[in-house]
């Protein structure tokens, strides 16, 4: 094995400064959205080892290029999250409950149309509804969505009107 570069010398002491400088509050950012701190750790390993292969993130912008990816990567694997429990859901519910063919195909039906309701909604109004849905606080929202906490309220509440009319224009009052 042939002995590393001087310039592999200092990308590795340059990676072991900023890590040692930034690890604790990337985490913590991380595990803010998240709420898992393990898991939180495990991503903030990837931002940095991401920092250091690329090396146009090197230099004086480097925390800001770590803080930006790590909220990147929050949010990934919220989304990541998000759908293992739509997917985890779905397999519980067609495991746990055998139902007739019609009421799966009304449960059926109606997902398609909220889907169909979701999709013609602007792109923040469904990620308000979905995120909602899936439990998250108002504090997490506002998170995701860099927004103040307290504008969650009213965000949602928009978001829901617009759902709501979107159904009705799309199948009137039927149900």
């Amino acid at each position: 094995m042939s002995e590393p570069t001087e310039t592999e010398v200092s990308n590795a002491e340059g990676l072991d400064v900023i890590f040692r400088a930034h690890y604790g509050r990337i985490a913590r950012v991380i595990g803010r959205v998240i709420q898992d701190q393990d898991r939180a750790e495990e991503l903030a390993v990837e931002v940095f080892l991401k920092w250091w292969r690329n090396p146009q993130a090197h230099g004086e912008h480097a925390e800001g290029w770590l803080y930006r990816t790590a909220a990147r990567e929050a949010l990934d694997e919220l989304r990541r999250q998000t759908r293992r429990c739509r997917f985890e859901r779905l397999f519980s519910f067609v495991r746990d409950s055998p139902k007739t063919p019609e009421h799966l195909y009304a449960v059926n039906a109606e997902q398609l149309r909220v889907r169909s309701v979701l999709r013609a909604l602007s792109r923040r109004h469904a990620e308000l509804l979905l995120l909602r849905s899936h439990g998250f606080s108002y504090q997490q929202i506002a998170v995701c969505l860099a927004v103040s906490p307290e504008y969650v309220g009213s965000l949602i509440k928009r978001a829901q009107d617009a759902f709501r009319r979107e159904y009705l224009k799309r199948y009137g009052n039927e149900s």
